[in-house]
């Protein structure tokens, strides 16, 4: 059978082997290899292409010939072993980490077993006053009824230190995981330079797939045959995009009616399943199914009429009907079953069958198939992989498509074809109409009926699958009757898609035919179309492919007939098998016939009407696009094929045409194919190339020219030049043939007529050309090295040498003899390795190097000459021609070889553009000078010789030469603009590849001599750092990636007996043990010696790169440091997983290669990223988290605060405190995280005695460095649980990679700057590679959020428990491995190094391990070591000076109650043991009981997942050792430990409680006030638990309150300080910190007879000292900075700055100072625009608030916090406690009646209040913020009647002010605080007028002289005063009180107020009206007159009233003494007097 083959197979391939002199412990692995794969069948590959042509192969034309053989000719692929073969690309890449998990052990951990079942809600307990408890002693629970935990067996036993050590690394030393980088997460690809990726293999161009099944086809009645035509139309680009699917679905019993027509059946036109392709999705693309029936006498419209009104079920005369018409049907078929008539048609839109979210119009319009992609992410290259045609679709790939499910769809209606609407254009209209609306159902007639068929995407591999030219595709199954058709595709835009499959096919569409003016004859009009190869009638050639149900291939094809039309229109599809080898006498052939429908006896059916025809070659070529062609009436003359029928040449007898030989017929004619060209230039050069290699007579015709055999090599080079002026498509079709044929010519000689002809240069100019053509183009892909796609995919697979036997001379047979290996020895240096070098020489000679100079040759000459020869007005240089596709005029002249003698330099600087675009994409030289070395090393069978002469000095000066030249041209193009970095960085890495392929092939000396040039030459011609580095990095990474990087490093040498200087080919030597490490000073081996990086030469380069990355500081270093990590880092890993060192031994000597990093990561400490900051997860925070700036009480405040010197916690990038370190950038947490892994991984595989010796010697400064970094590794590596597994680094924003692509589509298809930003982003070598250029874009966020991790939207739970049980593994090792360093300190180090402070920077290290989330593995372990320490340094552990005691014991305290048994058991075991030799040490351990006792409190205030019951438990076991101890009993200790577990108990009893209490704050805070208040005896605790306080109140962001807190701590530090020491610039007690808060006296409580400071274990935590006073007051006026408070910062600064000052530090000063500034500067800015809290007095009624009932509160809120928002969270939360039923909110302020509530009900009343001052306190209160701050006193009015009523007439209306006075003031460390007094105070009616009147003046003078003036506030506020229609307004008020004077003299006084006040208010008024005057516009003029109006009006109304004096108030006291006038009388105003 014959089968088409889509899948690549390696079948023979030649294997080259080589031996080295390089050998070290595994030789046979460093046997190098060259494969030169050829797989047999490539992908696309027909089996029988040969019978496919139809000839013998040999006869074939040459070009057919040699398209053919590019098409079958296997691959030719070079590879190496080993390359890219190690065990880390398998690991990475082939997804052998699928099963890798299964080898891991799962590992628990305590936040993965929390239970998180306790959300249900629980009921409100009620807080009961416990002001009788005795604190810490009373015990609510009896440890004694638990069951304690198993104790440790030999806890107690006597083992020596030494054995307790051994046994503790024994254990750790068991089942730990081998590969540290198998569990660490894939590096992104983003810095991967070295990862080359394998081109995509070529293959034959598929779209998106879909399989369109046709199922069945049915009308009402069914009376004939019908058959279906299916093909896809795009609506917006008016082009139909698919052949034609023709489809039977008739029943056998129709079928039969044409058994007379059809002479055979073959099985492919039984197909009833299409699979189409889309290549450009869109919304506008249309399946258009049409039917046709057979001929019969009528119009469509009759022919359709009986299935528009009869139903075949209707039965009677319907039935009757039918069979009469199906009767009639079968004559018609008998008689006409050739010919058809159109009948229906219906539109299938396939919108819901692509997924256009990515793709509406996938790239916008102008953008072609392979659109502009320079991007190195995976969906892009996923993209391209697709576009560059893959032959076997991948689903991955198959993106467009989306993944819907098999639809099936019914069509229900078909529009009856119009007859004279048939075309295309017509359909496009119909079309457009349907998709703008469904009303055009309702224009055109509709015919009932149902095709069913189903649509489903095209599986990758279909069984019983056809191609277009009706080739089987494996697998072919032999049984199958109905097979699968693929439907050519006719893409919209272009497909730059090199041919690989031969396909040659011709498509015929009849369009038009206009016989009006013809005889009456010719109505029914069929075209009989025919492919002749004469002109015989029986020259009809069987290629035609047929129909459905029929022959395969037919002689002929009828067009479908119009009844009675003489200018009908043709909609057909003739499809064409174009024979192999076309002559001058094919050609198409149309005979036109009328069809006579009814039968006539004797009359014949068909009658000719007249031909046309159309040569199918015009000068060779093939001819293809739009006719108009004239119709002969007579038989055709003889010969006439040979013209075309508008130039017949006149013949005897005269031809009759129709209308005169006008055109009368439209015709298009379009070839699909893989053999013509179909462009002039590409035939041109094919024919002449062809006249060069095979016998032709000259002269030879080309187009319309002649050529002699005198012209042919002008003619040649001509068309060698304007190979490049092809079109893009035709070129990227025949990329492969034409690129074969210029090499032939660059590399063979060609005899013509017996001269030599070199076509050499031309022929190299023209590949270069085209590259540059290819590479600039905007629609082809490229990869993430920039390489075109293409170009890489032609040298990887197709490029190969010329092959001698093909050397065919022309015309001189003895040039051809003498010359058997002229390609290798043609002009003096083409060697067989030419063909790369001399393309780079071409480029390189004498363009920029000004050091090489070149000579103007001959060949210039020529091509001035040939160009000349061309009407073209050029420069006369041979370059400018064919630049210009990349716009480029300027002028090089090019030579080939350098001349010796000094000639001078014809080229300037300027005019090396050209080259600098060449080389621009040199990479595509340099893989082609590789790939022919390697050809050349197997041609040649130099694979055994030795490298050092495997090529000439020649060539290897040639190669120093290219290697030079594009140095200095990169160190040129660097220091250039931004565009031209990015081609320099492109070249680098080209350059670098070509390195790393040297060093495969040629001597490697001479290979590191070329590197050490270029690294030379770069650091001479550049001067920024960032950019050197970064170049040479890149650089050194990919020649580093080369899989004998460790032997070229010489890695098993030690450095006794290593060479001076990198040699050649080392003879092999003894691989030497590690015992002469001893030998020479160990230290020098962690140090970047200068003998180092001599003999270890590319290593020592790296890390060189690495240590000047990271020690500088320039601009945009911090993406170079990146850079320079990850390199090391993915070095590491490749020898991690690198098979070939598995072994132990092997891995020690690796790691000792690596040595001297330790010492670079070591000086870079202070740069590493602060994983330690806990809040928000240090600088750069998350975008998950609240994050609080403020948040601050936290670990590293807590360790800052302690002033203590190991002080590692660094807060925004400060360095550490420990050590003078110099200030730098910090790098990201990524590269943080990659840098210290390495370090993890050479401390695991390095020789432990090397690293003990090597600690032993180091100062105690680096030692605690190390300690330093092994800090930052516990943080760096804490296990982050499911969540964050996937990518531990980042906060990875949750969005799919697919959302982020299709977002930068959009925003790059946006015109303007955001398209340009992301433009910029994405460049993948340019300036994302590149330092400092893009380093402020804002955009650029990937160093932290924006990073793509491992997305998890998309993974199965599955996948998410796999990466967690990996990243629980890379914990628990990571953390091990940093175990072991600290046992490594420990034991190297002597007691006297323990002492000085080195064991505490062991404990605050395993400290820090254990408030990480831990393994139960490692903290086994960790446990055991800490055991050990106390066994070992007990005494030192207890020493005052000791600060790690607090901590240890809370964080051993925690895992007490963790639920986890193991851990409970060891934690218990320590703690115990801490106990015992703390008392052992000093017989009394009141300090460690005071820390755990401080411990247990901090932990219950802050830590919510931790559990009281395993506590409890723990407190038992520890309770059970106590008791067990034997060696204990005689003393005081088990006493001590009971005293001690019952207060533990206590304290747990409070945290039973606050449990309670979690969901209501204010409660909550009310019990931790009464817990703290407690401890007033014990102001450690007391202490403690204000900062719990303090915590809670910030994370409910109640700044103030958490200030407050920290206050009350500093007050009680300040206590307890001026009782120690009497210091002048040392707060007084309490009593100092008035100004801040009132409230803070409380804290002079304890005195010196409750407390003394001096017993042991009181007053000892870190705060109580003068840097922890500091500490605290710091953070409080952070907080009120955050709360607003800026006056309250200053007090605070007031008690700091003395004590700064006294210690003299400045820096501190600065800092606090500028604060004060900032603070000074926001008062000053926001005054009055600050929101301090809102008040409201909330009372409880009920007995179920217990204690709280009839108790009042003022409740401090945040601001603007209006009624009900608390009126309803309150109700809201009691309602939840109670039920909602049992919850009321009284709504009014007036006194509750207890008598009047229902007793099973909760009461709440809510009223707003505000703060409220007596006069005299106002004088003091004069800013906003003094009259918010410090509030005791808030009032709240209640207005009502004497009858009961709230509100009634103005003359009975009463009020009641109400004063509470709280019991602290506001702002305290509580948000309610209680009301303890309340005054009441009633006003009469006339004081209630006499406060509104009062208030409206105030508001008309704030309004009136308000700055700058509000015209809308005035006239609003005027409005309710003056205006005519207010009720109870200013004149009813006056009329009331004023009208006449009261008869009660007591009343006089407010009577003449509220007289004065009315007098007041009146000028007010007129001021208001007079102002308003000033502000109104023009519009706004009667309004002011009305304003007016009113107010003179109300003037009048008022004025009898103010006028009228009580002239009892008036009279004087003593009559004699008339001076003095009544004190109490209100004077009179001036006016008055």
């Amino acid at each position: 059978g014959q089968f088409c083959q889509r899948s690549i197979s390696a079948s023979g391939s030649i294997q080259l082997q080589e031996v080295e002199g390089l050998e070290d412990m595994h030789t046979q692995d460093h046997v190098r290899q060259y494969t030169l794969r050829c797989p047999a069948q490539r992908a696309g590959r027909t089996d029988h292409q040969p019978n496919q042509l139809k000839g013998s192969y040999v006869e074939l034309d040459p070009h057919v010939r040699d398209c053919v053989q590019t098409y079958i000719r296997e691959w030719l692929i070079v590879n190496r072993k080993n390359q890219g073969n190690s065990e880390t690309c398998t690991f990475k890449k082939k997804g052998s980490r699928r099963d890798f998990h299964k080898t891991l052990q799962k590992q628990t951990f305590e936040s993965e077993t929390l239970d998180c079942n306790d959300a249900t809600p629980r009921p409100l307990n009620v807080l009961c006053d416990e002001t009788g408890r005795t604190t810490l002693t009373s015990c609510d629970f009896n440890l004694r009824s638990l069951q304690p935990d198993p104790r440790l067996e030999n806890l107690l036993q006597h083992v020596s230190v030494e054995d307790f050590e051994r046994q503790n690394e024994e254990a750790r030393r068991a089942n730990r995981h081998a590969e540290l980088f198998a569990l660490y997460p894939a590096m992104d690809e983003e810095d991967a330079v070295e990862i080359r990726p394998v081109p995509d293999c070529p293959k034959e161009h598929l779209g998106n797939r879909i399989l369109v099944k046709l199922q069945t086809l049915k009308f009402d009645i069914e009376i004939e045959p019908l058959f279906a035509c299916i093909a896809l139309y795009d609506v917006k680009e008016r082009k139909k995009i698919s052949e034609n699917f023709h489809c039977d679905l008739n029943s056998e019993q129709f079928k039969g009616f044409l058994r007379s027509h059809t002479p055979c059946i073959d099985s492919s036109s039984q197909a009833r399943s299409a699979v189409f392709s889309v290549t450009y999705p869109s919304s506008d693309i249309y399946l258009v199914v049409k039917i046709e029936k057979v001929l019969q006498q009528g119009e469509i419209g009759d022919c359709a009429e009986p299935y528009m009104i009869l139903k075949e079920s209707e039965g009677g005369k319907s039935k009757e009907k039918v069979e009469k018409l199906k009767a009639q049907a079968e004559s018609f078929c008998q008689r006409l079953g050739r010919y058809r008539m159109p009948f229906a048609w219906a539109p299938i839109s396939l919108t819901n069958f692509f997924n256009f979210s990515t793709l509406e119009r996938e790239m916008s319009e102008t953008e072609s198939l392979n659109g502009n992609r320079t991007t190195g992410d995976r969906r892009t290259t996923m993209l391209q992989a697709r576009r560059l045609s893959e032959r076997s679709l991948n689903s991955e790939d198959n993106y467009a498509v989306s993944n819907f499910k098999a639809t099936t769809l019914t069509v229900n209606t078909f529009i009856k074809q119009e007859g004279d609407r048939l075309s295309d254009e017509d359909l496009f209209k119909f079309l457009t109409d349907y998709k703008r609306s469904s009303s055009l159902q309702r224009r055109v007639k509709s015919i009932p009926g149902s095709l069913k068929l189903e649509i489903s995407p095209a599986s990758e591999v279909l069984s019983c699958c056809l191609t277009p030219e009706l080739l089987q595709v494996k697998p072919f199954p032999e049984n199958r009757s109905r097979p699968q058709k693929e439907i050519l595709e006719f893409p919209v835009r272009e497909v730059y898609v090199p041919h690989t499959v031969y396909r040659n096919l011709l498509y015929v569409y009849p369009q038009r035919l206009n016989f009006a003016n013809r005889l009456a004859s010719a109505r029914n009009i069929t075209i009989k179309i025919q492919f002749m190869c004469g002109e015989d009638a029986t020259c009809a050639m069987p290629i035609i492919f047929g129909k459905s149900s029929g022959p395969e291939f037919l002689q002929e094809m009828y067009t479908a007939i119009t009844y009675h039309n003489k200018s009908p229109d043709f909609y057909e599809e003739v499809k064409i098998k174009l024979p192999a080898k076309l002559t001058e006498k094919h050609h198409l052939l149309f005979t036109f016939y009328h069809i006579s429908c009814q039968p006539k006896q004797g009359a014949c059916v068909e009658t000719l009407l007249g031909y046309s025809w159309l040569p199918i070659l015009l000068n060779d070529r093939l001819q293809t696009g739009h006719y108009c062609l004239p119709v002969a009436l007579d038989k055709l003359p003889l010969n006439y094929s040979m013209h075309s029928p508008e130039k017949v040449p006149s013949q005897s007898p005269p031809i009759k045409w129709v209308e005169g030989h006008k055109g009368v017929f439209n015709v298009e004619v379009q070839a699909v194919s893989s053999i013509h060209t179909q462009d002039n230039h590409l035939e041109k050069f094919f024919t002449l190339c062809h006249s060069l290699e095979s016998q032709v007579t000259f002269p030879i015709r080309l187009m319309e020219q002649k050529i002699t055999e005198a012209t042919l090599e002008h003619e040649l080079k001509l068309s060698i030049i304007c190979l490049n002026s092809s079109r893009l498509e035709p070129l990227v079709l025949f990329l492969h043939l034409v690129l074969e044929k210029l090499f032939q010519l660059a590399v063979k000689p060609m005899v013509i007529a017996g001269q030599t002809a070199n076509f050499s240069q031309f022929a190299f100019e023209s590949v270069v050309a085209i590259v540059n053509s290819l590479h600039n183009s905007k629609d082809l892909s490229k990869d993430q090295h920039g390489r075109n796609c293409l170009l890489a995919s032609y040298v990887y697979y197709v490029f190969r040498l010329p092959e001698p036997q093909r050397d065919i001379a022309r015309l001189g047979a003895a040039g051809s003899a003498n010359l058997p290996e002229s390609r290798y020895y043609t002009f003096g240096r083409t060697t067989a390795v030419s063909v790369g070098s001399r393309l780079l020489q071409s480029r390189v000679m004498s363009c920029s190097n000004p050091d090489i100079h070149g000579t103007q040759t001959a060949t210039d000459e020529e091509v001035k000459n040939i160009m000349s020869s061309k009407v073209v007005d050029r420069s006369s240089s041979r370059m400018s021609f064919y630049i210009e596709a990349t716009s480029d005029t300027s002028n090089a002249s090019v030579s080939p070889r350098p001349s010796n003698k000094k000639v001078e330099c014809h080229t300037m600087r300027e005019q090396s553009e050209a080259w600098l675009r060449a080389v621009k994409h040199n990479g595509f030289g340099f893989v082609l000078q590789i790939k022919s070395m390697a050809q050349y090393v197997h041609n040649m069978d130099k694979q055994d010789t030795l490298r050092r002469s495997r090529f000439s000095d020649r060539f290897k000066d040639d190669i120093t030469t290219i290697v030079n030249v594009v140095t200095s041209e990169i160190a040129a193009l660097l220091v250039k603009a931004q565009k031209e970095t990015e081609h320099a960085e492109k070249i680098n890495i080209s350059l670098a590849f070509f390195l790393y392929d040297l060093l495969s092939l040629m001597d490697r000396g001479f290979v590191f001599n070329l590197i050490r040039h270029y690294c030379n030459q770069l650091s001479n011609k550049l001067n920024t750092l960032p950019t050197l580095i970064s170049m040479r990095l890149e650089f050194l990474r990919i020649l580093c990636s080369h899989e004998h990087y460790l032997n070229l490093n010489l890695f098993f040498m030690t450095s006794v007996s290593a060479p001076a200087s990198p040699s050649p080919s080392l003879s092999s030597q003894n691989s030497s043990s590690c015992s002469s490490f001893q030998d020479q000073k160990i230290a020098s081996m962690f140090d970047l010696s200068a003998d180092y990086r001599q003999q270890h030469f590319l290593a020592g380069l790296l890390f060189t790169e690495l240590a000047a990355a990271l020690d500088t500081e320039a601009e945009g270093i911090s993406k170079v440091q990146r850079k320079a990590i990850s390199a090391v880092h993915s070095l590491l890993s490749s020898h991690d997983l690198d098979r070939r060192c598995l072994k132990p031994e092997v891995k020690v000597k690796i790691a000792a290669l690596y040595l001297p990093l330790v010492g670079i990561i070591l000086d870079a400490l202070p740069q590493l990223y602060d994983f330690t900051a806990r809040s928000g997860k240090g600088r750069t925070g998350s975008p998950d988290e609240d994050q609080e700036s403020t948040n601050a009480i936290n670990q590293s405040v807590a360790w800052a605060i302690a002033g203590n010197q190991f002080n590692l916690i660094r807060s925004s990038g400060a360095p550490l405190s420990s050590l003078p370190y110099k200030q730098y950038n910090t790098l990201s947490p990524d590269t943080t995280r990659n840098l210290l892994i390495c370090f993890l991984w050479i401390m695991k595989n390095a020789e432990q005695s090397l690293i003990r010796k090597w600690i032993a010697d180091l100062p105690s400064m680096q030692l605690n460095r190390i300690l330093d970094l092994l800090f930052i590794c516990v943080s760096c590596f804490e296990y982050k649980g499911k969540q964050s597994s996937d990518k531990v680094s980042t906060q990875v924003l949750q969005k799919s990679r697919d959302v982020k692509a299709r977002l930068e589509e959009a925003l790059l298809r946006g015109e303007g700057a955001r398209g340009e930003m992301m433009k910029r982003c994405r460049t993948p070598a340019g300036n994302d590679r590149f330092p400092g250029l893009n380093e402020n874009l804002r955009w650029r966020k990937e160093q932290t959020q924006w990073r793509q991790a491992n997305e998890r939207l998309d993974k199965t739970k599955a996948e998410l428990d796999q990466e967690a049980l990996i990243s629980g593994n890379l914990a628990t090792e990571a953390n091990l491995i940093i175990l072991d360093m600290q046992e490594n300190i420990i034991q190297a180090s002597s007691a006297v190094d323990c002492k000085d402070n080195l064991l505490g920077g062991v404990l605050k290290v395993l400290v820090n391990s254990l408030s990480c989330d831990q393994s139960t593995t490692y903290l086994t372990h960790c446990f055991a070591t800490l055991r050990a320490l106390i066994a070992k340094f007990g005494d030192l552990l207890f020493e005052e000076e000791m600060e790690q005691c607090a901590d240890l014991c809370q964080r051993v305290l925690h895992h007490c109650s963790s639920s986890i048994d193991i851990t409970r058991i060891q934690a218990c075991a320590t703690l115990y043991l801490l106990m015992r030799h703390s008392f052992s040490s000093i017989s009394n351990f009141a300090r460690v009981k005071m820390q755990v006792t401080m411990s247990l409190a901090s932990l219950v205030g802050k830590s919510s997942d931790f559990n009281e019951e395993y506590l409890r438990r723990s407190l038992r076991t520890i309770l059970a050792y106590a008791e067990e101890d034997m060696d204990m009993q005689p003393t005081l200790f088990p006493v001590q430990v009971k005293e001690l577990l019952r207060n533990l108990n206590s304290i747990l009893s409070d945290t039973v409680k606050m449990r309670e209490f979690q969901e209501d704050p204010e409660m909550l805070m009310d019990l931790m006030y009464r817990i703290a208040k407690g401890y007033q005896t014990s102001p450690d605790l007391r202490l403690t638990w204000l900062q719990n306080m303090a915590e809670k109140h910030a994370k409910k962001k109640c700044y103030t309150e958490a200030a407050m807190c920290l206050v009350h701590a500093a007050a009680l530090v300040a206590e307890y300080l001026s009782m120690l020491e009497d210091h002048k610039y040392l707060p007084v007690g309490s009593v100092s910190f008035q100004n801040i808060s009132s409230n803070v006296l409380e804290e002079s409580a304890v005195s010196d007879d409750i407390l003394s400071p001096d017993e042991d274990g009181i007053c000892s935590g870190r705060y109580f000292s003068e840097s922890g006073l500091v500490g605290l007051l710091e953070q409080a006026a952070e907080l009120f900075s955050t709360g607003g408070l800026y006056e309250t910062v200053n007090e605070v600064y007031k008690i700091v700055i003395p004590i700064l000052e006294a210690h003299r530090d400045f820096r501190k000063l600065t800092s606090t100072h500028s604060k004060l500034q900032k603070a000074f500067d926001s008062i000053i800015n926001k005054g009055q625009k600050r929101m301090f809290g809102t008040y409201f007095r909330v009372g409880f009624y009920g007995s179920k608030f217990g204690d709280l009932d009839e108790q009042e509160f003022v409740y401090k809120e945040p601001a603007i916090t209006k009624l009900p928002e608390i009126s309803h969270r309150l109700e809201g939360f009691y309602g939840q406690c109670f039920g909602e039923d049992a919850v009321e909110v009284i709504k009014d302020s007036t006194p509750v009646d207890r008598s009047k509530l229902h007793p099973n009900k909760a009461y709440i009343q809510i009223t707003f209040v505000e703060p409220y001052f007596d006069e005299y306190e106002m004088k003091d209160r004069v800013t906003y913020f003094e009259k918010n701050f410090s509030l005791r006193r808030f009032m709240y009015t209640t207005p009502f009647t004497l009858d009961g009523r709230p509100r009634g007439d103005l003359r009975e209306q009463y009020k009641r002010n109400t004063i509470l006075t709280t019991m602290h003031a506001f702002p305290y460390v509580k948000t309610r605080i209680n009301v303890i007094q309340k005054e009441e105070f009633i006003l009469t009616p006339i004081e209630v007028a006499i406060e509104d009147m009062q208030k409206k003046t105030l508001e008309l003078a704030v309004a009136t002289n308000q700055e700058p003036p509000d015209a809308k506030m005035l006239q609003m506020v005027l409005q309710g005063s003056v205006g005519a229609t207010v009720n109870q307004g200013p004149l009813e008020v006056a009329q009331v009180f004023l009208a006449e004077i009261p008869a009660d003299p007591k009343l006089y006084r407010h009577h003449n107020k509220l007289r004065l006040c009315f007098k007041e208010f009146i000028m007010r008024c007129g001021e208001a009206v007079e102002k308003n005057k000033r502000l109104i516009t023009a519009d706004q003029r009667e309004y002011q007159l009305e304003l007016k109006k009113n107010y003179n009006k109300l003037k009048e109304n008022l004025r009898p009233m103010i006028e009228r004096k009580i002239p009892e108030l008036y009279k004087p006291i003593v009559k004699t003494a008339s001076l003095f006038v009544r004190c109490e009388t209100v004077l009179p105003s001036a006016s008055e007097v």
